[in-house]
């Protein structure tokens, strides 16, 4: 039996040498985690021309819409907020269109990070530009080393019983890293939120009606190794991607 192939979306990146050397390029981490899960996985490009994006997604048997940087607020009409950064309207595209071919044609698609808020507003939801500034109270939601998740336990998310989530993960409370200092708002239609960090945070969805599209706004990839209830979301994802 063949493999499933599991796209993973790419994110543009400038640190080769020479300088401004443009390259594509993804997290380590994803690439293991999809290896753990009993999956093939490849890297979407983020710039590619429509038609072209359509052959790669027609060869995928499941996807994986991967972090980064903050989505343009004006996929989802609001103005910048000016606390934005590593904004790409072109990969902002790019991901959106291929949430929604996801949604649209059932293919299996978990969201991490920027994922879990790229699937809502491709859903036609709203995002929280900037936790610290526009929610009361918040833990925190953002401890990254040296720019990048660590498999480090940041604080806890309520999972709720009854959802796909808690059949990967367990219902209940679960520890999770975090890197993130944004966060869905408005939740897009289709979708039904299914964890909650203790400050109210929306920290996992996913869509009823399809056969696998599980979003989380922690990075289990970085965790995958270590902690087997997690890895359970890229077996998961695997799985499904077997029976498309």
């Amino acid at each position: 039996m063949s493999l499933p192939v599991i796209g993973i979306t790419g994110r543009p990146d400038r640190s080769a040498r020479p300088p401004s050397l443009s390259l594509f390029a993804i997290g380590q981490p994803y690439v293991r985690a999809v290896e753990l899960g009993g999956g093939a996985p490849v890297v979407v490009p983020p710039y590619v021309e429509e038609t072209r994006l359509r052959a790669i997604f027609e060869h995928l048997d499941g996807l994986i819409l991967s972090g980064g940087g903050d989505i343009s607020p004006v996929f989802y009409g609001e103005e910048n907020d000016g606390l934005l950064w590593l904004v790409d309207e072109r990969r902002d595209r790019t991901e959106i269109l291929l949430a929604r071919w996801a949604l649209a044609d059932k293919l299996p698609l978990l969201a991490i990070c920027r994922g879990i808020q790229v699937l809502n507003v491709a859903a036609g939801g709203t995002l929280v530009q900037d936790i610290p500034t526009q929610v009361t109270n918040a833990v925190s939601h953002s401890s990254p080393v040296a720019g990048r998740p660590v498999p480090k336990v940041a604080h806890t998310v309520e999972v709720t019983a009854g959802s796909r989530l808690a059949a990967l993960v367990g219902a209940g409370e679960l520890d999770v890293n975090s890197a993130h200092h944004q966060a869905v708002k408005t939740v897009g239609a289709g979708l039904s939120t299914t964890a909650r960090a203790t400050d109210g945070i929306i920290e996992g969805m996913e869509a009823p009606d399809h056969p696998f599209c599980v979003g989380v706004q922690w990075h289990p990839e970085v965790m995958a190794e270590s902690y087997p209830e997690v890895r359970r979301l890229f077996e998961g994802l695997v799985e499904a991607a077997q029976s498309k």
